[in-house]
């Protein structure tokens, strides 16, 4: 069995309420208020709660309508994608002062390795310190650090140094942790094996009947008996991280494996001009954040919720990558014939994955050619000029219009649920 790394080089960087603080930035006024980010509508979601909210028992990707019933004052949010990614774009470039091998994880966290950045920036935790203050001022905005040997431990040292939710506001945590490469046993034994990567509802019943509730007694058993009961690959994964090993290394090149616009919607969908309506938005979206990326899709996706919540996915592969949102939208038409919609639609998703990189050029399929798919590429070309020089609803094909007029689809859109 190999040595976990000799050297805590890896920081876990993890931004404190993300959401939530970055609405506090620009308004002030409701600082110390139990403040939700999410979807304001009964059927949305809790994306994220500030920690006065936390308190309440209130957690992320807790339905909206029993958020209000812990906390009846508290203050929602509808979330503004734009912002947030905006922000934490800024905050990953001061990531990057420090090192280059910086691993977004989401908006809100990301590993970076910084064995390379001690001569010029001092010890990990000096890094780590230097990274919080440098965002505090900057952004106005708070995280933890976890700095440890590997990304698995790393994580789990953020874990123990951020704040602890109170009526009050936030009870500061330590900010930053270190795990030793000497006391990395001695950090894992007593904690849960809830807080290892993969350990579900399932794995935590089947590992209790074995006796095991901390990492110290999961350690206890032989690889090979974890194997018998857990399978091949839950048994030596579960092995692996009590004994604190995880080989993965930060990647600072890491890139979407796919792209994707889904809704739910305030009220269930029946008319059929209706769906492809909103098909026809989520594919020109679609279509627009592949250009912005010059990636290529070659499988596109359909996801369909009906009212009963039974969730049908749909995909297949065109014989060219492409980027048209007019193609996408007449594929996921293709698609949206295999689903009885009768019982109403309560949300669609169109997505595009199997990237290629834009290279040399677009080779066209006959079936292309005959549809004036050239023609459109072109127009769409134009259309994205525009947007960028007086908006996103400046302009757009004919089938993204509704009874409101041209509104677009915009990334992360009722995210966390319709808004009414």
């Amino acid at each position: 069995m190999k040595k976990v790394i000799s050297t805590s080089h890896i920081l876990h960087v993890d931004m404190d309420a993300f959401f939530v603080s970055a609405e506090l930035v620009r308004k002030p006024e409701l600082v110390g208020k139990p403040v939700i980010v999410g979807g304001v509508g009964n059927r949305g979601v809790v994306a994220a709660a500030s920690y006065e909210a936390r308190s309440y028992g209130i957690h992320s990707a807790m339905p909206s309508f029993r958020a209000r019933q812990l906390c009846p004052k508290a203050i929602f949010l509808p979330g503004d994608h734009t912002y947030y990614a905006a922000v934490s774009y800024e905050v990953m470039e001061i990531f990057k002062r420090y090192t280059p091998m910086v691993e977004p994880i989401s908006l809100d966290e990301a590993f970076l390795d910084v064995g390379g950045s001690q001569r010029l920036y001092g010890t990990p935790l000096e890094i780590a310190c230097a990274i919080r203050n440098d965002v505090k001022q900057d952004q106005g905005l708070n995280c933890s650090v976890g700095v440890a040997p590997n990304k698995f431990l790393a994580k789990l040292a953020t874990e123990e140094a951020k704040p602890k939710p109170s009526p009050t506001g936030p009870i500061p945590g330590i900010g930053v942790k270190v795990v030793h490469p000497g006391n990395v046993l001695d950090f894992l034994d007593p904690l849960s094996v809830k807080a290892l990567w993969g350990v579900g509802p399932v794995t935590v019943k089947r590992l209790d009947q074995l006796g095991v509730i901390h990492v110290a007694d999961l350690r206890k058993f032989p690889e090979t008996d974890l194997i018998n009961a857990l399978g091949r690959v839950q048994g030596s994964h579960l092995y692996r991280l009590a004994h604190g090993i995880d080989e993965r290394n930060v990647k600072s090149d890491q890139v979407a494996k796919s792209i994707s616009h889904e809704e739910t919607f305030a009220d269930d969908l029946f008319d059929l001009a209706k769906i492809e309506s909103e098909i026809h938005r989520m594919s020109d979206a679609v279509g627009k954040r592949l250009r912005e990326s010059s990636y290529l899709a070659k499988t596109i996706n359909l996801k369909v919720r009906l009212k009963d919540f039974s969730t049908f996915v749909r995909s297949l592969t065109l014989p060219n990558p492409t980027d048209s949102g007019k193609v996408i939208s007449r594929e996921a038409l293709k698609l949206l014939v295999t689903v009885d919609l009768s019982t109403g639609v309560r949300l669609l998703g169109v997505g595009a994955s199997n990237f290629n990189e834009i290279n040399e050029g677009i080779q066209l399929s006959f079936e292309e050619l005959e549809s004036n798919d050239p023609e459109w590429r072109e127009a769409e070309d134009a259309m994205d000029s525009i947007r960028s020089k007086f908006g996103p609803d400046s302009i757009g094909a004919a089938s993204t219009l509704t009874n409101d007029g041209l509104v677009t689809k915009k990334r992360g859109i009722q995210q966390w649920g319709p808004s009414s």
